[in-house]
């Protein structure tokens, strides 16, 4: 027997506020169509005053666990994945363990920027299988709006905030692909391309600072590096595009999303798109597209799922799930 990392609940939160594009014609050069154009973009949420990164992984959290039939009792550890953690320290994961009135486990964050999702679910993963932990609750969150130049059009009208989040469970499989659960992970990062999308802040400057990057070049490595890691990841589990009944993923620009779909061999009727409702939402965005997905009544108990994803780092990657 094989034990898996399968999911038993997934949950999601928005910020009550909506931003649609029309929002920014009167403070920058930039159109409803020309943002739509280039991004697929529609809307996106905006985190209120005093609604932080925390605040909505807690509401995602609780929307999973409840989701999973289970209570806060039942949850070993916490794996949050964020760029926009609330404070430098302590994590947002210890704050969303305190305000779930978790007082048993552990939690940490992961840092991977829109990667992060991928690398939370695999670590995640590595606690279940080696029997360290039996529920984890993994979480993507973001509130970038806190972070962005609204004088750049090229990075502004391409963000929003919110938080999505599975509960994965330990349980035993027969070691083959029919598996539910997590059946492959596959990450890579390469720090020469650290340039290309950051944010120019931190401890070394003592400000938060604002999202830099560019785009066209983040683009032609996007397609290439998503497309190769969604298809390593089906081979370690001994798939192929051709078996998959949904790609979900990261939710950075429309047109990135179909040329990875493209150079799979796989049609967009089989991917779940969410980003002209949500923008990029960083490490929230799979969770957020799983969440949205189940309740769309697209992904169904057995379906198989390829989530990947690119961001700063550079780092990327691609987990394949039997749901």
């Amino acid at each position: 027997m094989t034990r898996r990392a399968v999911v038993a609940g997934v949950g999601h939160y928005l910020p009550e506020r909506v931003v649609p594009n029309s929002e920014f014609e009167a403070r920058l050069d930039t159109s409803d169509e020309w943002i739509r154009s280039r991004s697929g973009i529609e809307r996106r949420h905006f985190a209120a005053e005093g609604e932080t990164t925390s605040t909505m992984a807690t509401a995602a959290a609780r929307a999973a666990i409840a989701d999973a039939g289970l209570a806060v009792d039942d949850i070993d550890a916490i794996v949050l994945a964020t760029s926009t953690a609330d404070l430098t320290f302590p994590s947002a994961a210890t704050m969303v363990q305190a305000a779930l009135g978790m007082e048993r486990g552990f939690a940490f964050d992961v840092q991977a920027v829109c990667a992060g999702f991928a690398y939370a679910l695999a670590n995640a993963d590595a606690l279940i299988v080696s029997g360290q932990a039996n529920r984890v609750l993994v979480i993507g969150a973001e509130t970038f709006s806190r972070i962005l130049d609204w004088t750049d059009r090229s990075t502004c009208v391409l963000f929003g905030d919110g938080a999505g989040a599975l509960v994965l469970e330990g349980r035993e499989g027969t070691g083959t692909s029919a598996d539910r659960g997590i059946l492959a992970t596959d990450l890579h990062s390469d720090g020469r391309y650290r340039d290309l999308l950051y944010v120019d802040g931190g401890v070394s400057t003592g400000t938060s600072g604002a999202v830099r990057m560019q785009g066209n070049q983040v683009f032609r490595h996007a397609v290439e590096k998503l497309a190769q890691t969604a298809e390593d990841a089906l081979a370690k589990a001994g798939l192929t595009p051709a078996d998959v009944d949904w790609i979900v993923p990261h939710q950075a620009n429309i047109r990135i999303i179909q040329g990875t779909a493209k150079k799979m061999g796989l049609p967009m009727e089989k991917v779940v798109v969410t980003v002209q409702d949500h923008g990029n939402t960083s490490a929230a965005s799979i969770p957020l597209a799983l969440s949205v997905g189940k309740a769309r009544g697209q992904i169904r108990e057995g379906d198989l799922i390829v989530t990947e994803a690119i961001g700063g780092g550079l780092a990327w990657g691609a987990v394949v799930i039997r749901w």
